[in-house]
């Protein structure tokens, strides 16, 4: 498939139109002045599975010609990903296979299987993901919808940013990075639809590869994540790392305890419930103020699939 680009992105729109929601853009004064900026929260914590995977996971599902979706689709993924494929899935109503590594949250293991996937287990390393992910794919001739590196993934996930860019004028837009899905499309979105505005990807610093990766000019994939934001555990992909690469995205590391600290902060001031991934965002503007203070800053809330049931027992 072709690398994707800012048409692709406007396809994406309108095709997810029917399906996705457009989620809401939220402001708060105290996190304002927190950060000495104008912050505007692109919610898709709100979105459907309650994560920006459904947008690019609809695309995906939606793309397919008529004789690829009738052999349905695979995929791995920590949880997200999972869920938003399984419900695009039962949407147009194919078959969702998905792959997951033992130690994901149980929480989102459940939705994926709520949403009508089957589960196969495998180890918790991105090669045995994606080895068990090709065998399911030649065993069934399913499609292989990867989480972040599938063209039609990275277009839907750029219409979060479209959105945001269509509802707010911003000097800069700070999105998670794990795989690179969400970054990728992000700068897919700023290069069509706002070329002014500055990109930003914040990722924690037990799993800084994007950092490494945009710092030396070489993709970085040999390292051990170790963070509590489980959705950016993964390996930043070859393309998503052009793309970053190509459009200047710069990299923001912070450490897992200022990203708790900006979870309970928007838990507690602006009453939304976000995960760790979704925080990091966050965490990086406050803890790079000096490079946001006094401009306009959108920040996409990734995800709100908190592990809920390890919070009650804490």
């Amino acid at each position: 498939m072709a690398d994707p680009g800012f048409d692709d992105v406007l396809a994406a729109a309108a095709r997810i139109a029917p399906h996705a929601h457009v989620t809401p853009v939220l402001d708060s004064r105290t996190i304002d002045a927190l950060a000495g900026a104008s912050l505007h929260f692109k919610a898709e914590h709100l979105q459907r599975v309650g994560a920006f995977k459904y947008r690019g996971a609809c695309n995906a599902v939606w793309g397919l010609d008529a004789d690829e979706a009738r052999r349905g689709v695979v995929t791995h993924s920590s949880g997200n990903h999972g869920a938003a494929l399984a419900l695009a899935a039962r949407g147009r109503g194919i078959g969702c296979h998905v792959v997951v590594p033992e130690g994901a949250v149980a929480g989102k293991l459940a939705a994926i299987e709520a949403y009508g996937a089957t589960l196969h287990r495998c180890a918790p390393t991105i090669a045995a993901r994606e080895a068990m992910c090709a065998q399911l794919a030649g065993q069934l001739g399913a499609r292989i919808v990867h989480p972040y590196t599938d063209p039609l993934v990275i277009a839907g996930q750029g219409t979060a940013a479209l959105e945001l860019l269509a509802a707010r004028r911003l000097d800069a837009l700070v999105v998670p990075v794990g795989g690179g899905g969400l970054a990728s499309g992000t700068a897919l979105a700023i290069a069509g639809a706002s070329p002014h505005t500055q990109l930003f990807v914040a990722e924690p610093e037990g799993a800084a590869e994007t950092a490494a990766s945009l710092a030396t000019g070489e993709r970085v994939t040999d390292f051990m994540p170790d963070t509590i934001c489980d959705g950016l555990r993964g390996t930043l992909g070859a393309i998503n790392f052009e793309l970053l690469k190509s459009h200047g995205a710069k990299a923001l590391v912070v450490d897992d305890t200022a990203t708790l600290a900006a979870m309970l902060l928007v838990w507690t001031r602006m009453k939304q419930l976000i995960e760790p991934s979704a925080a990091v965002a966050l965490a990086a503007v406050l803890a790079h103020r000096e490079l946001f203070e006094g401009r306009r800053v959108g920040i996409i809330l990734s995800g709100g699939n908190a592990d809920l049931t390890a919070l009650v027992n804490a």
